[in-house]
């Protein structure tokens, strides 16, 4: 994986097949387990395995890289999604090392679709935050506890998007299949969706499809990393471009 700069200065990742090779991206699930709506990303298989077409992801993955570039640049918010167990704690690493936002735990329906309701809830979970963290004086040790109880709840569900200002401009999603919800309420109110997809995915609905391995540890935080250093290559442009012009 290697930083390249575009027409417009502004660096962007580069994926190479031999970099895929190296996360497992290749492999596929058993052969009984496909989605025959997968098949133009299909090159073959391996004892009963499937392996994915990598010329084709290669294409693919720049391509989602190039539009995650663009949002980014722009100051969108980019909404990392990935709530199954290996792809948790890499999906909420590499967001907030990029400064973006996150579900890794459980997609609560209508987060998208109802919006002013999340919002509300949001809210709430800062108001609590502030109880506890500037008036914890005012509360017996019950009401306290109570409090801290409610905010882990909320935090869990949501605080990873609690400082999002606004819906999210773009999805980046692990396991389409696990993140159908997601999914459906993105194409309901027309958000676009940069997702992997795996030999067993159904690729309708994706507008940047990336086709590989969503369940190896070694792969997801691949995908995540290079989303991640994609987003950052652009602040660290932005800031680059400012000393400059301080400099002149």
């Amino acid at each position: 994986m290697m930083l390249c700069e575009c027409k417009t200065g502004v660096k962007t990742m580069k994926i190479s097949i031999k970099d895929l090779l190296d996360a497992g991206i290749h492999f596929g699930h058993r052969k009984n387990r496909w989605n025959p709506k997968m098949s133009e990303y299909i090159f073959g298989h391996r004892n009963g395995i499937h392996i994915i077409d990598l010329q084709k992801t290669v294409v693919f993955f720049n391509q989602a890289l190039q539009v995650i570039k663009e949002y980014a640049s722009e100051g969108k918010n980019v909404l990392f999604i990935g709530t199954k167990r290996q792809a948790s704690e890499i999906i909420e690493k590499y967001a907030i090392e990029c400064n973006q936002y996150f579900i890794n735990k459980r997609w609560l329906g209508g987060m998208l679709t109802n919006w002013d309701t999340i919002q509300n809830s949001i809210k709430r979970l800062k108001k609590i935050e502030d109880i506890l963290e500037n008036k914890i004086s005012s509360y017996t040790k019950k009401e306290v506890l109570r409090f801290e109880n409610f905010a882990q709840k909320l935090n869990k569900a949501l605080g990873g998007i609690k400082n999002m200002d606004g819906k999210p401009d773009i999805l980046f999603i692990i396991d389409t299949n696990k993140e159908i919800l997601a999914v459906k309420e993105a194409n309901k109110i027309g958000i676009p969706i940069v997702a992997v997809i795996d030999s067993n995915s159904n690729p309708e609905g994706i507008d940047y499809p990336i086709p590989g391995n969503d369940d190896a540890i070694r792969s997801i935080e691949y995908y995540c990393s290079a989303v991640s250093e994609t987003i950052k290559s652009i602040s660290q442009d932005k800031k680059n471009n400012l000393k400059s012009q301080n400099d002149n």
